[in-house]
Order: structure tokens, then sequence, then C-alpha cells
């Protein structure tokens, strides 16, 4: 995996991007372009490429206080995230991370309304959307 500075992701990135991806942010609930996005394809991580999500597990959420990013009930595989603790902002969640760079990507909390309880919630600036026919869009 290549490795990058943080000037350089600066100039890869949008300022959204990096401060979610980076600085552990998290975008306002409804901005991102992802979120109503249901075309067949995948979502990498915009820092390193590596795979994270397929179409298929995406769903929208109908939880409250889940609302607002997209949604998933499984990551591609097993290997492709990195969960930790995180008790930020008086709360007690799961931080998503990606595996391979460490980037923040969301939280993991159990939805109701997910179908498998599971839920996946991931910030648009977190996900590059590669279409079937390589086509990449990052948001």
């Amino acid at each position: 995996m290549q490795q990058f500075s943080d000037d350089e992701l600066k100039q890869r990135l949008t300022p959204e991007q990096y401060h979610v991806l980076r600085e552990h942010g998290t975008e306002a609930p409804g901005s991102g372009e992802l979120l109503y996005s249901n075309e067949n394809g995948e979502y990498h991580c915009p820092v390193c490429g590596g795979l994270l999500f397929r179409s298929d597990a995406k769903y929208v959420s109908t939880t409250p206080g889940l609302i607002g990013w997209p949604s998933f009930t499984e990551p591609a595989n097993t290997d492709a995230l990195t969960l930790v603790p995180d008790d930020s902002l008086g709360m007690h969640r799961t931080e998503v991370l990606c595996a391979h760079c460490h980037s923040h990507l969301g939280h993991l909390f159990e939805d109701s309304s997910s179908p498998n309880g599971q839920h996946y919630c991931i910030n648009s600036a977190a996900l590059a959307f590669v279409s079937p026919d390589g086509t990449q869009s990052a948001s």
C-alpha cells in the first residue's frame, strides 16, 4: 500500500474528505452525494483505493438518528474494515476505519431497520463509488 503524507492528501482530497477521513469528522446529515444512490457497483476508500462495500449491501435506514448517511449491512469482506471502540462525544459507539490505511469512514450501530440488525453508517466523503464498467466518482 502506498503511503501519502498529510500534504499530499490535502492536495488529493477535497477539504471535506480530508476532514472526514483524516480528522475523524462527520459530514452534515443528508449532504452526501452517495446517500440515495442505488447504482450497482462498489465503494472504495478514496485514500488507498481498498474495496470497502458493495452496492448489494446498501440500504436506506429508517431509524431516527441514523438517517442521513449511506448505510450498509456488511463490508465487502471481513478484512476490509477495522472496528474500534469510540467513547467520544459522550456516546459509546464503534468507529469504522479502512483496514488498509486507517482512514475514518463512519460508525457501526445496531439498527432494527437493517436486514441483519447492523448498520454501517458511512460518510459519503469517505467513499469513492466505482461502477461495473470501472467509472469512478468520488464524493
